[in-house]
């Protein structure tokens, strides 16, 4: 084994860093007593071929262990080896035997952590310890790559930086939207397949693309069997991170070390080209190491009683606020120093334009665990000079009861609005008395977020997200169907507020299906015409299906993949949410930046907003059931192009019967006509601006049962 040149370096920067005289190595171990740099041929050397030994004396500033190689170069594999005192009732974990990945590591190789554990005969191995035993050989666990983050031409790439206010959110999981044969793209399932339908995107409308989670995670961690098939299931949705600074590496076509890197970067300026934002899905509240359990690859070898919140006491046991095991130490300033530069490399080095965090309340824990009222992380995260314009949503919960929806500490967070899933689905499925807390959800969820002086832009709409049913679900099913997750359906939420309209699953009755399709169209209209940032799951504009799985994070299947043969077959309805969306982006009445009541113009002019009774009087709240009315005055405000804009009625039934309806009169000689209609079948439901029917009644209307209206003046 060849022994390398080792120079003084420096601690200034985490990570390899690639410099003119060589590759800079720098990592955090307080207690470490020794650290050794260990370098590998190829991503299945079971044992390195050459190894540096870091000198406390030279190599040691603080708490940062750095070394120089000259003879280290961009695309070299490396992993590190940490001993220490062990102690895990005061929570150390040292162990000299185990190679620990760089937590700083911009790539990893081919491999899996625990195809690599379950090859040792065990999944757990941590818990034998043996002083100065030789390492296991490791040729299926992933090795860290060095990469030189100049090597891209971004072409002159900057960030699109749009408002929330003028966003529009699909959530995808990125293998999952090309990896079925259906979509015929050149690499099924890839950075590069994904570049291929950037074009569908355009076309619907869609301005910024949420992933789930790309950071590198290991998907063989499911030890569960599909009780159907007897397959063993994965972690397809990547929950679970390994690789806080590197994208998945299973997602590429080009599986040469560090090509990762590349095509994540080239998606990201393709899809830039086309006018969407990319927005990550971030997973900062644990890792994949687990509890007392788990095993040790990274940071519980590195410092465990720093990364991680630990039982007082007894510090060999974790404190579980995510619900997987273990929780990340997030306040303290070493692992909040860590998170920020994550973050930051994401927006400097990728060109990302936002993050969603899963289970963003274990964010704004303390070092002891306590919910903080200003958390050091998210407001650093909201004020952070390099991330200032980036997009920052928060999932404003956690496994531990810290539910913050309407309050989440930081600043300008916006949020995932649950409330506004559950009442809106309640309202479109007829629940008796649901009208009142659905009006305020379509007029921005002032009740959440007017105190803290956010905006209505800060609630992210949703009616589906990846986790729970999809949309054509929610109107299919009355009941979880997770028996294929091999956890005999206890996983998953039991409140889904969906209905199935008469038949449990896909039926062959047309009048149940045409229901269901007029059903998934007064959701998207719910969507688009609400104040607020609307998000929805991809293959909902083309009734993409679980069959009733509402928790399908291990199925990496024709269960969770688009099926475009769909796209076809409903394109329809695709056409409808494309049509939808662009009436949204036309008015900027959907989209406000205030309240209403709160602009200036509101406050001379009076607000935009009037709600109605059937009979076209104020309505009373305490007694209006399944029907909601209002009109909205765009015709007080100029459109881009100079032109006034025009006022908007928007009628919604929930009942089971047709009601007619008393219609606010025009001024100036204006009419009503429709353009939107969600009870009419094919083309008739939508109309293009400039195609607009004028009404024959036009202080009347009948709004079917189930059904959405949209009349504007003209």
């Amino acid at each position: 084994m060849n022994t390398l040149n080792v120079l003084e370096g420096n601690p200034f920067t985490l990570g390899a860093t690639v410099t003119p005289q060589g590759i800079n190595f720098a990592i955090f171990s307080r207690d470490a007593t020794k650290v050794m740099l260990c370098f590998f041929e190829n991503a299945k050397s079971a044992e390195p071929y050459a190894v540096a030994d870091l000198n406390p004396e030279t190599n040691r500033t603080g708490d940062i262990w750095h070394a120089l190689i000259p003879d280290v170069k961009p695309g070299s594999l490396y992993l590190y080896r940490i001993d220490g005192p062990r102690n895990i009732h005061k929570g150390l974990r040292f162990n000299f035997s185990k190679y620990l990945l760089d937590p700083y590591a911009k790539a990893l190789s081919e491999g899996s952590v625990y195809r690599h554990l379950s090859s040792l005969g065990t999944i757990e191995s941590d818990s034998i310890y043996i002083p100065d035993q030789q390492p296991d050989k490791i040729p299926l666990f992933p090795k860290c790559v060095v990469v030189d983050d100049k090597a891209f031409d971004w072409e002159g790439d900057k960030p699109i930086n749009r408002s929330m206010n003028e966003t529009v959110i699909y959530e995808t999981h990125l293998k999952g939207f090309t990896a079925s044969g259906t979509s015929k793209v050149s690499a099924p399932g890839t950075y590069k397949g994904f570049i291929e339908k950037i074009p569908y995107l355009k076309e619907l409308g869609i301005t910024a693309v949420e992933f789930l989670p790309i950071h590198e995670f290991d998907e063989t961690e499911n030890c569960n069997t599909n009780p159907r098939s007897g397959e063993r299931l994965t972690n397809y949705w990547g929950y679970s991170t390994i690789g806080f600074f590197a994208p998945k590496e299973s997602y590429a076509s080009d599986h040469t070390p560090g090509a990762c890197v590349t095509e994540f970067k080239q998606l990201v300026k393709e899809l830039h080209k086309a006018g969407i934002e990319v927005i990550l899905d971030v997973v900062y509240n644990h890792t994949a190491e687990g509890n007392e359990n788990g095993s040790t690859y990274e940071f519980k070898g590195i410092q465990n009683d720093v990364y991680y919140h630990l039982v007082e006491g007894d510090m060999q046991y974790y404190k579980n606020y995510s619900g997987c095991g273990n929780t990340f130490n997030c306040n303290h300033p070493v692992v909040r120093k860590f998170i920020i530069d994550s973050l930051r490399y994401w927006v400097t080095e990728m060109h990302v334009d936002g993050f969603r965090f899963d289970l963003g309340s274990i964010l704004s824990r303390s070092q002891t665990g306590q919910l903080l009222t200003f958390p050091p992380l998210t407001n650093e995260i909201s004020e952070d000079p390099i991330l200032r314009n980036t997009k920052i949503i928060a999932e404003p919960w956690d496994a531990g009861g810290g539910y913050q929806v309407g309050r989440f500490p930081g600043g300008r967070w916006a949020e995932w609005n649950d409330r506004y899933r559950d009442d809106i689905r309640r309202f479109i499925r007829g629940d008796e008395f649901t009208s009142t807390a659905a009006a305020t959800r379509l007029a921005g969820s002032s009740d959440l977020y007017l105190y803290s002086g956010r905006k209505p832009y800060h609630s992210i709409n949703f009616v589906t997200a990846h986790d729970g049913f999809t949309m054509n679900d929610v109107v299919s099913y009355n009941g979880k169907h997770n028996d294929e997750n091999g956890e005999e359906n206890r996983d998953g939420s039991d409140n889904n507020c969906s209905y199935n309209h008469g038949f449990e699953g896909a039926c062959s009755n047309q009048k149940i299906e045409r229901l269901r399709v007029q059903q998934i169209k007064n959701f998207f209209c719910c969507l688009m015409l609400a104040q607020g940032t609307p998000m929805f799951v991809a293959g909902d504009e083309f009734r993409r299906t679980q069959n009733g799985n509402n928790n399908a994070y291990c199925q990496d299947n024709e269960m969770t993949w688009l099926d475009w043969d769909e796209a076809e077959k409903n394109k329809d309805l695709v056409r409808f949410v494309s049509e939808l969306i662009k009436l949204r982006k036309a008015h900027s009445i959907f989209g406000r930046k205030d309240f209403y009541g709160e602009s200036e113009e509101e406050k001379k002019n009076g607000v935009d907003l009037v709600w109605f009774d059937f009979d076209g009087r104020v309505p009373d709240w305490s007694k209006l059931n399944r029907f909601l009315a209002c009109e909205l005055f765009g015709s007080r405000y100029t459109k881009k192009d100079g032109t006034k804009d025009v006022n908007f009625y928007i009628g919604m039934n929930t009942d089971l019967h047709d009601t007619a309806v008393i219609l606010p009169a025009l001024e100036n000689g204006k009419v009503w006509t429709r353009v939107i209609d969600t009870s009419f079948p094919g083309i008739e439901d939508i109309v293009e601006e400039g195609k607009e029917e004028e009404l024959t009644a036009q202080r009347r209307y009948i709004i079917p049962a189930n059904s959405i209206v949209v009349l504007a003046s003209k």
